[in-house]
């Protein structure tokens, strides 16, 4: 019978091997807080399906499509509430507003911040049509920087024209933009093309992180010839690489199991004033050790980043939190969680999200459970990763139904729907061996406009061997040559390659 205990804050359980000290002070008195964790080395096997036959959604039923309550997700709303303060004069400005520029104005702004790209578009193009429009540097940035990410370069070189067309003037910072939407889909030629645009027009030249963010894409793509030649060309027009760009190489060489190298560059950071490693170099090289499963190296070089005095942060427990739940090492992921409670670490969405990774998995359902419902009842917004997290431990568990619940409460909660959550679904389907349900959610992933990558292909491929359906198969096979193999994933990007590529335009802009 598996071993359960329960975390809070009155005992300890950190292991001798990773010492997670810092300067910090604890709070003098925490609430109990705990969470239940199953120590076990190996959990119950998942629930297999007794026939293949068995269907699991009705006929045309695309989870997430209806509005039907579901029980096991109920919880508090947890809108955000206008400061009262504020609540006369904002009504004031809103009646005295023309209700229709209000409108379209305020439904851009939340299209862009629910990345919902198709729609963004379509609201702009209403926005250019009124009289009192002004095109704007800011908006364009918004909407080049939103195409990026959602995977459309070529929607972000249209826009680009456009906006050249109305009169706008380019700068570093739009074509920066620009080139990190091309970057983003793996079209480095074309990136590189933006860059001599940008070096031909005086008023338009390179910076560190329109540099940065290209090595990051050659590094992704293995082009490591291509990296030296960019760092030659920043030190003839006296550009110094920043952490940030050394943090890029230092993440490629370590994914590329160029472990010599990446202590080369780490010696380098460390010999000089302009570009000294920080936490994220620690997050860096911590990650990659840990997304490996490599555990003692990670431990390893976790102490060592802490002699150079570099001071953890709350990123840095979730990446340990993350490694060890891989490994099913409950014990010592708990240890993190509880050393972050004393410190007045926040557990955020990641934390959570790890967590429920962790048992989703194995197909521990129960635990998964426990972990999502603590997550609302603190108010911690879920996000498209934990959807991902839960529909994939539910399909392992056997748990068919809770996955139609999970993705209608996705839906309800307006969560974006990206490549990685597509695939959670099809996975769940799959699991399920309702292939023609599999084929409406790969067909309503494409109406979506969004691009399915090789895991996509692979799952479906699987599936379809499974029943001896070749023709589907070698089908598959030509259409992932088609889309996967001419450009890199763009939303399989974890959350620190997210976070280092917003970074550097925020940075720059």
């Amino acid at each position: 019978m598996a071993t359960v205990f329960q975390l809070s804050l009155s005992s300890s359980f950190l292991p001798a091997s990773l010492h997670l000290h810092t300067t910090t002070k604890p709070s003098a008195s925490q609430p109990l807080r705990k969470l239940l964790i199953s120590s076990a080395s190996s959990p119950s096997p998942p629930t297999t399906l007794n026939s293949p036959r068995k269907k699991h959604w009705k006929i045309g039923e695309y989870p997430g499509l209806t509005e039907s309550s579901i029980p096991q997700f109920s919880s508090t709303n947890n809108r955000k509430r206008t400061p009262i303060k504020n609540i006369k004069k904002k009504l004031d400005k809103k009646n005295n507003a023309k209700g229709w520029a209000n409108t379209v104005t305020e439904a851009l702004s939340e299209a862009i911040d629910k990345k919902q790209w198709a729609r963004a578009l379509q609201v702009f193009e209403m926005l250019k049509s009124q009289p009192f429009y002004h095109p704007k540097e800011g908006t364009y940035m918004k909407l080049i920087v939103l195409l990026g990410r959602s995977g459309q370069p070529g929607q972000a070189c249209q826009l680009f024209d456009e906006m050249l067309e109305e009169g706008l003037e380019p700068t570093t910072e739009l074509y920066t933009a620009l080139l990190g939407a091309c970057c983003r889909s793996n079209l480095i030629d074309k990136a590189f093309s933006i860059l001599e645009q940008m070096k031909s027009l005086s008023f338009c030249q390179p910076d560190v992180y329109t540099y940065s963010i290209l090595i990051k894409a050659c590094v992704d793509a293995r082009r490591f010839e291509l990296v030296g030649s960019l760092y030659d060309e920043m030190a003839e027009r006296l550009i110094t690489p920043n952490t940030v760009t050394q943090n890029i190489v230092l993440s490629g060489y370590g994914k590329a199991g160029k472990y010599e190298e990446m202590e080369n560059i780490l010696a380098k950071m460390l010999e000089t004033t302009t570009c000294e490693p920080d936490v994220w170099t620690m997050n860096t090289i911590v990650s990659l050790f840990g997304n490996e499963g490599k555990i003692e190296m990670m431990e390893k070089w976790y102490e060592k980043f802490r002699d150079f005095g570099i001071e953890p942060e709350t990123r840095t427990f979730n990446i340990l939190i993350g490694a060890y739940g891989k490994k099913r090492m409950y014990d010592k992921m708990s240890s993190v969680m509880e050393y972050m409670r004393k410190l007045s670490f926040p557990w955020t969405t990641s934390t959570y999200n790890n967590v429920i990774e962790a048992f989703s998995d194995s197909g521990d359902a129960k635990h998964m459970d426990y972990a999502f419902e603590q997550m609302r009842a603190e108010g911690m917004k879920a996000d498209t990763k934990t959807f991902c997290c839960l529909i994939r431990g539910y399909a392992n568990a056997g748990l068919f139904h809770k996955v139609i619940g999970c993705v209608q409460l996705a839906g309800r909660l307006e969560v974006p729907e990206n490549t990685s959550f597509f695939n959670a679904v099809i996975y769940a389907c799959a699991r399920a061996d309702d292939l023609m349900e599999m084929e409406r959610v790969f067909k309503r992933m494409k109406d979506k406009m969004c691009r399915p990558d090789g895991t996509t292909y692979l799952i479906m491929m699987d599936a379809y061997r499974k029943v001896g359906m070749s023709d589907k198969v070698y089908d598959l096979e030509k259409e992932m040559e088609m889309t996967v193999m001419s450009g890199k994933d763009s939303e399989g990007l974890n959350e620190d390659d997210d976070v280092v590529n917003e970074g550097l335009l925020l940075e720059s802009g």
